[in-house]
């Protein structure tokens, strides 16, 4: 897995939060967009820190940080579906976008972690 991927699709994630966010304002919603706008951007803003961390402690610190955002962000996806903002086509491909950020994060988690031991 490339870090250079889990980079784009962060920033492709990101930009699609953002997209979201701007249509639940349009829609007076301002609880939950707030909490995924800053949760959903967070991941790759996280992950990019990493790429300058102080040692391997603090770059696996960085993306398990990028990992509760993720996870974070599931949550707020989920919440949104079954309050009805959003429907089940934007839930499934955000939430399958936002799975597949976290399966690379733990991936990267577990590498970095099996390298820093050996």
């Amino acid at each position: 897995m490339s870090e250079s991927k889990l980079r784009d699709q962060s920033l492709e994630f990101a930009i699609s939060v953002i997209n979201l966010v701007k249509d639940l304002k349009s829609k007076h919603e301002t609880v939950i967009s707030n909490q995924i706008g800053r949760s959903g951007t967070s991941i790759g803003a996280n992950i990019r820190e990493a790429q300058y961390a102080h040692g391997k402690p603090d770059f696996i610190a960085k993306l398990q940080i990028a990992l509760k955002e993720a996870n974070e962000t599931g949550y707020w996806l989920e919440l949104l579906y079954k309050t009805d903002y959003i429907g089940e086509q934007t839930y499934k491909s955000l939430d399958a976008a936002c799975a597949s950020i976290r399966v690379m994060l733990i991936a990267s988690i577990n590498t970095s972690k099996e390298n820093s031991r050996g």
